[in-house]
């Protein structure tokens, strides 16, 4: 897959969090780097979304859409900060 930074996930971000998220400060659990979304690596064309962090490749978030669902794994964030 061809990896593109976190802007190419924008508009799936808005509909998730419904407003602008590339600019949003989000903190890796794998190494504590803090970044801005539009920063992150970001992998599209399997079954769903990958973000990456950019230092240490820990997958921040993973969205998959289901039918008419979005499912959302943040489990590699220790927070997001929406300013």
């Amino acid at each position: 897959m061809e990896r593109l930074d976190g802007n190419a996930a924008a508009g799936l971000l808005q509909e998730v969090f419904a407003r602008e998220m590339t600019v949003a400060i989000e903190t890796c659990a794998g190494c504590g780097t803090s970044e801005a979304l539009g920063a992150v690596h970001v992998y599209m064309g399997g079954p769903g979304t990958v973000l990456r962090c950019p230092h240490c490749s820990t997958i921040l978030m993973c969205i998959v859409r289901v039918g008419e669902e979005l499912r959302v794994d943040l489990g590699g964030l220790r927070r997001i900060e929406l300013r």
